[in-house]
């Protein structure tokens, strides 16, 4: 939770990869994406607080029109699922995301109205299932050459209103207890405490890599967790 929302705070995004695969491996696949999704709710939030004034809120509404009624199916794949094929799926998604992202560099896919298109439907699906609705929105950013400032700032908006969405679509908020509340609280807390202050000191690029290898590790943790419940 603290180096999710340490993240979050310095990049505009990466919360969830990075919390997502440790917390469906500590919880489980359904309770971990939802405890993720209301922690990502918070966070978002949060930092939303700090930077609205660079929010795009044309390009957010573009985005969020697919992404929203995305939640729906997402959700029942959640709810349909064995666990240990939700864990392959959310671990997978995760690492197919990463590649996305990784690759975005050099392959610019998601352009104009089709490419909000899908960005925004992969991100509302991804959110609700493996709670990773960023690398889709990464994607379409790229693509575009959308500035990162406003990008940053926009997504914080996008992640807060799909989080919600995604709550809906479950009908219910994860089973924790008191104890792992507050510890939840006091991670975030501190995560975006930290943020705040080592933002500007933390080069983009450094960020990024942390980001993205703690990711694949814990996706690929999680994707192996579920290969040997199934076998």
């Amino acid at each position: 939770m603290l180096a999710g929302a340490g993240v979050q705070r310095i990049t505009g995004l990466g919360f969830a990869l990075v919390a997502a695969p440790f917390l469906v491996l500590l919880l489980g696949p359904f309770d971990g994406v939802l405890l993720v999704n209301a922690c990502g709710v918070i966070t978002a939030s949060l930092v939303l607080t700090q930077v609205w004034r660079d929010v795009d809120f044309r390009q957010a509404a573009v985005l969020l029109a697919p992404a929203v009624p995305a939640v729906i199916p997402g959700a029942w794949a959640a709810r349909r699922l064995p666990a240990p094929l939700l864990a392959i799926l959310i671990g997978g998604l995760v690492l197919v995301a990463l590649v996305a992202v990784l690759t975005s560099e050099k392959a610019r896919v998601l352009r104009g109205r089709p490419g909000a298109l899908i960005a925004g439907a992969g991100s509302g699906f991804m959110n609700v299932t493996a709670g990773v609705g960023g690398p889709a929105i990464t994607v379409y950013a790229v693509s575009t050459g959308w500035p990162h400032r406003s990008f940053a700032a926009t997504a914080q908006l996008i992640f807060a209103v799909i989080g919600v969405a995604s709550l809906l679509a479950k009908g219910r908020l994860p089973s924790l207890s008191t104890a792992g509340w507050a510890v939840t609280a006091f991670g975030l807390a501190i995560g975006i405490i930290a943020g705040n202050r080592i933002a500007d000191r933390v080069p983009a690029t450094r960020a990024r890599q942390g980001v993205i290898a703690l990711a694949l590790t814990g996706a690929a943790i999680t994707v192996g967790k579920g290969v040997l419940e199934l076998s």
